[in-house]
């Protein structure tokens, strides 16, 4: 099969022309937390922020880093190195933030750096093995290898749950 340079794939029509039909593709923003590549759907990310300090709220999850007030909007922050088991982030300038949509929600995410935007054919993608490890298989959508690197897909949507997200905004409100 013959691919074109815009990812495109020729396909013979019923008159012999070719009907130029696209993959479906997707693309992601890729980041990473230590020595692990996350990337999550770029349709879903708002913006890239650098770290600042959050407003700490009681009674909320450890990995629940606060809130911050982003032009009115009251955003929780979530350190994915501590959701996932792997410790709290020692937040410096150089982490960053990436805001996402969950539902219609904003929440930030806190990684250690944003890597790349990678494109991700259907066919491309891996499903995640069962296996004991630090993360579990809900949150993921599957696994690419680009570059000789493996980047595990997250779906935003199961890894925040909505009524955390809740919690915390409406904790955020309070202050």
């Amino acid at each position: 099969m013959v691919t074109t340079d815009t990812g495109l794939t020729p396909q013979a029509s019923g008159s012999d022309e070719l009907v130029m039909q696209e993959d479906q593709v997707d693309q992601y923003i890729t980041f990473t937390i230590g020595e692990e590549e996350y990337g999550v759907d770029i349709m879903a990310v708002r913006e890239i922020k650098a770290w600042t300090e959050t407003t700490h709220l009681p009674n909320t999850p450890e990995f629940m880093r606060g809130v911050l007030n982003l032009r009115g909007t009251i955003v929780p922050i979530f350190d994915l190195r501590c959701r996932f088991g792997m410790g709290l982030t020692e937040a410096t300038k150089m982490h960053v933030v990436i805001i996402v949509r969950v539902e219609d929600r904003m929440v930030g995410v806190l990684v250690d750096t944003v890597s790349d935007i990678i494109t991700v054919g259907q066919n491309q993608l891996q499903q995640v093995p069962k296996m004991d490890r630090n993360i579990d298989d809900e949150y993921l959508s599957g696994l690419v290898t680009v570059e000789g690197r493996m980047v595990a897909l997250l779906d935003v949507e199961l890894l925040f749950k909505p009524q955390s997200i809740d919690h915390g905004i409406a904790l955020g409100k309070q202050q």
